[in-house]
């Protein structure tokens, strides 16, 4: 057998059908690291759809900002005072050191002050706001309300406050106890007139309201001093008249009474310490004198007279045991002695017996004091008893008393403090810098609103794209093919108008006039993958899972191509409904074709058509072919394979569409290789899964998938593989 350019690729083995092709170990999705060169082609080849929403955001930003009426913000700015001076002092508990510093939250609750609803009641009253007619109640309401003109002014006022309420702001300026006052309105001169007046109502306006407040509080404590006043006199003598009613006179130490009783218990303890003692004293002398003594008796050796005689009756007793010793006793001089020691013991026996008596006269006295004593106190303390019950009454006199004296002596205090104070008072706030009339208008902010435009835009624009690339199912490089598909991809076939000359529009035609470019090559490399992913592949069907996917064009280029190169080759039409092959011929009506040869009502050599620029043999299909697929999958159609494969070096047989027509599934079993076309970017994934789900392994040889109609100069936005580097390499095709 003659080599041919088919031979050049094929092996010496047998008919091997083309493997599934494995995921590459270095893919994008076998690994997590993000391909910044993917995110950037996706993105270049989605500008349009950036840009898109880019635009259109930005054209509604526009547009809104040109409908937004305009309006001006006037500020004033006030500050409060941080250090009040005393002006003049009011009491003893007024300090001369400076007042506390303002804190935080007083600062705030101050900006929270003049945004309140009494402040800004107050600058519509002071502006006459209520009188303006654009609060004036509508024509429907000043109907109802011409008879209540007081709730149309009522109306009018609350409208004007919203108003205020509405547009009004106030703000801190930084960590100073500055307070910015904004206003916004349509009307320059309003707003710097509104914003003033909010600054002078909370300066000036407070002022003023503390000072009447002031006068008002003066004159109502007078009023209420002069009663409590007369309260405290009437108490006081109503203290004093039941004090004298009750006999409750009292000095600084107490009540009468009570001195009276106090006295009282101090003598009685007296009088009963010095009754017991004389009492105590009697007693011991009656024992002593019971006992037999005399002159030893206690009371009686304390009497001078009776010490002198012990003394006398001591020389005696001595002189007359003297002389009883000596003379004996009944010697005169010892008769004597004993009648002078008889005589002075009588006389201490007497003296002793006066000491009695006057001890017993000395009991009865201390008793008898004592008892009248005791009755004084008795007395006294029924006294006291009364008094202790009247004392219930006096001491709640006493206290509405005192209550009454504190009352009026805190009111005069008061009325002290506040009288001295008329006059100085000071202002919480000064007005710091006035609002003037601004010149621009503060909304709508025309660069802030463009730019919130286009970053909305820029992130909707950049979602969109994303978006776009995420629900995007075609298929666009060998890798999508491969990964997604788990086929062989065999080349990327460009279109005509991105890599030909102007004026050249016809593929076919294009293949012949330039078989340098890059175009022609395209077939050369599909020639090429097929031999190289299939032996001895003599008959090849080309197919697609949709129509207009440009198999028909692929065929007949790729036939014509291979026939060129000096290879006999056939190309049939295989495509009952469209009969592309048969239209690109032009002409030859009335001629026998494809069904005519299966029939056998013609023979193969009178329905072949010869290219006469390749010497291409074209197996056409007649117009009047009729619905006879049976034919093309029946027996007939094997007899007419095994002719051609003796005669010809290559069939290339355009086939129908696998998803709509059943047939061409059974006609690609026929055939040594299939090869599917995909449009780019046209064809779904889902489409070319579906239909190499519906060819069995056993019985179709995939020899894998080219993808067609391929822009190669929007190609490099999307793959890294030999198209990406078409600009790099253009120079090598004429």
């Amino acid at each position: 057998m003659v080599n041919t350019a088919i031979d050049f690729y094929r092996a010496p083995a047998g008919i091997v059908p083309a493997t599934p092709a494995e995921p590459r170990a270095n893919s994008a999705a076998a690994t997590d690291r993000i391909d910044l060169r993917r995110l950037m082609a996706m993105f270049r080849r989605r500008i349009g759809v950036f840009l898109g929403v880019l635009l259109g955001v930005l054209a509604i930003g526009m547009v809104i900002t040109a409908l937004q009426p305009r309006t001006y913000q006037a500020r004033a700015e006030v500050t409060l005072n941080s250090k009040l001076q005393p002006v003049a002092p009011t009491s003893t508990n007024d300090r001369t050191d400076q007042p506390a510093i303002p804190s935080e939250s007083f600062v705030d609750t101050q900006v929270s002050v003049i945004t309140s609803e009494t402040n800004t009641a107050a600058v519509a009253d002071a502006l006459g706001l209520a009188h303006d007619p654009r609060f004036a109640p509508s024509p429907d309401e000043g109907k109802a309300a011409n008879t209540k003109s007081a709730s149309a002014q009522q109306s009018a006022r609350e409208a004007a406050i919203a108003y205020l309420a509405k547009n009004v702001a106030a703000q801190r300026i930084g960590t100073t106890y500055g307070i910015a006052i904004t206003f916004e309105s349509s009307d320059p001169q309003e707003a710097a007139r509104i914003a003033n007046a909010f600054a002078e109502q909370y300066t000036l306006g407070a002022l003023e309201n503390k000072r009447s407040g002031a006068r008002e509080t003066t004159g109502v404590i007078a009023n209420r001093l002069e009663q409590l006043r007369q309260q405290a006199l009437a108490d006081s003598a109503t203290v004093q008249r039941y004090r004298i009613a009750h006999n409750l006179l009292s000095t600084t130490q107490g009540t009468l009474t009570e001195q009276e009783i106090s006295s009282y218990n101090q003598e009685v303890t007296a009088a009963r310490a010095q009754a017991s003692e004389d009492a105590a004293r009697l007693e011991a002398a009656q024992r002593q004198l019971q006992a037999g003594g005399s002159g030893g008796v206690g009371e009686a050796s304390l009497s001078p007279v009776i010490g002198q005689m012990r003394a006398q009756q001591a020389g005696l007793a001595a002189e007359f045991a003297a002389m009883s010793s000596r003379y004996g006793p009944q010697h005169p001089e010892v008769l004597r002695s004993k009648a002078q020691l008889d005589a002075v013991n009588r006389q201490i026996t007497a003296e002793t017996q006066r000491v009695m008596a006057s001890l017993e006269a000395k009991a009865r006295v201390s008793q008898q004091r004592l008892a009248s004593l005791a009755g004084s106190l008795d007395a006294s303390r029924g006294a006291l008893a009364q008094n202790n019950a009247a004392q219930v009454g006096l001491d709640d006199l006493q206290k509405r008393a005192e209550t009454s004296n504190a009352l009026y002596e805190s009111y005069l205090n008061r009325f002290k403090e506040l009288t001295a104070r008329e006059g100085t008072e000071q202002a919480d706030a000064d007005m710091l810098h006035r609002a003037d009339v601004p010149r621009h208008p503060n909304s709508p902010h025309i660069l802030i609103n463009g730019l919130l435009a286009l970053a909305l835009g820029t992130g909707l624009g950049i979602a969109a794209a994303f978006l776009a690339e995420m629900t995007f199912t075609g298929l666009t490089t060998g890798e999508d093919i491969e990964e997604r598909m788990g086929v062989r991809y065999l080349c990327a076939i460009p279109t005509l108008q991105s890599v030909a000359r102007r004026g050249e529009r016809v593929p076919a035609s294009a293949l012949l006039e330039d078989p340098r470019s890059v175009f022609a090559e395209s077939f050369r490399s599909l020639r090429a993958s097929i031999a190289m992913n299939t032996t001895e592949a003599r008959i090849i069907a080309i197919t697609s899972a949709l129509p207009e996917e440009g198999k028909t064009t692929t065929s007949i280029c790729l036939a014509r191509s291979m026939a060129a190169a000096g290879d006999r080759i056939l190309l049939i039409d295989g495509d009952l409904r469209h009969q592309g092959v048969s239209r690109f011929l032009r002409g030859g009506e009335g001629r026998p074709g494809l069904m005519e040869v299966l029939h056998g009502t013609a023979s193969l050599d009178d329905a072949l058509v010869v290219d006469p620029g390749t010497g291409l043999s074209i197996l056409p299909l007649c117009a009047e072919a009729g619905d006879r697929a049976e034919l093309m999958t029946g027996v007939e159609m094997d007899r007419l394979l095994a002719t051609a494969r003796e005669r010809f070096d290559a069939v290339i047989i355009d086939t129908a569409p696998v998803l709509p027509i059943a047939d061409a599934r059974l006609l690609l079993g026929k055939a040594d290789a299939s090869v599917f076309v995909v449009r780019w970017r046209k064809t779904p994934e889902q489409a070319l899964r579906a239909a190499l789900r519906l060819l069995p392994i056993d019985r179709v040889q995939l020899a894998g998938v080219a993808l067609t109609r391929v822009d190669m100069r929007k190609q490099p936005r999307f793959d890294y593989g030999e198209t990406a580097f078409y600009r790099s390499y253009e120079s090598y095709y004429a």
